[in-house]
């Protein structure tokens, strides 16, 4: 598939999926979710990838929020198939066997906010906006922002700055637990690449089997959690990389886990 609405890069380890409409802020359309869908799976099948980032091109916007301009014209049919999709890359993300991470370099508005949610975690520049301001255009959060934020950050708060359209600083995410850290516009990549090299360098089927564990744990009961938490773990020791691990660690050495 060629991309028109985003850019793939790699390196190091680490895979970057940038949306690329900063003429328009980054907003998302139907093109560009389907494309974010395939970029995503393309760096989870690569074996050099084992960390993606995700960010938007240009100095204004992570992602301004959907294409409102498309969004006008849409028909029931229309709208029914934009959430879809939407859904289908914010699960996508969510499901992915590696990790995630957000870096928002700007306005991180509606669908923006909801990609953030969706990735791992969150670093942010301090000029960064988050809010989910759909109210204001007599729809509300569609891919999955009513889901994901009351459950990150509780759900009076939640309730509060969806029913509002209210728009938060970087700083106040931060307070909220919705962002990781907050640095200068300048140093935003360099933290992000810093933390996904650290990452990067653990075994990556152990930090896998850790994601899973927290994504789809969390939505269970406690011990059915538990019980998810012992299955990953036990499956950690039929791989080759936690022999290599410990081996390693024994030896007073740097393993080389090659995600076997």
């Amino acid at each position: 598939m060629e991309f028109k609405n985003i850019l793939i890069e790699q390196g190091e380890g680490v895979g970057i999926l940038k949306i690329n409409r900063s003429n328009v802020m980054n907003a998302l359309n139907l093109e560009t979710l389907r494309e974010m869908s395939v970029g995503i799976k393309k760096l989870e099948d690569n074996r050099e990838v084992k960390v993606i980032v995700i960010t938007g091109a240009g100095e204004k916007a992570f992602v301004a929020g959907a294409d409102i301009a498309a969004m006008k014209e849409m028909s029931l049919d229309d709208a029914d198939e934009f959430s879809d999709q939407g859904h289908h890359v914010m699960s996508t993300i969510e499901s992915c066997t590696k990790p995630v991470i957000a870096a928002v370099n700007g306005f991180a508005l509606g669908g923006g906010t909801e990609l953030a949610l969706a990735c791992d975690f969150v670093y942010a520049s301090d000029n960064a906006k988050f809010g989910l301001p759909e109210v204001k255009l007599g729809i509300f959060p569609g891919f999955g922002g009513t889901q994901r934020l009351p459950r990150m950050i509780g759900f009076a708060l939640a309730r509060e700055l969806i029913f509002t359209g209210r728009m938060i600083t970087a700083k106040e995410a931060c307070e909220y637990g919705f962002v990781n850290k907050v640095v200068a516009p300048d140093q935003l990549m360099n933290e992000v690449m810093k933390v996904a090299k650290e990452i990067a360098a653990n075994g990556m089927l152990a930090v896998g089997f850790a994601k899973h564990a927290i994504n789809v744990g969390g939505g269970r009961e406690f011990e059915k959690g538990l019980e998810l938490e012992r299955e990953n773990f036990f499956s950690c020791f039929k791989t080759e990389d936690r022999i290599e691990g410990m081996t390693a660690f024994l030896e007073k050495k740097k393993p080389n886990f090659k995600g076997k």
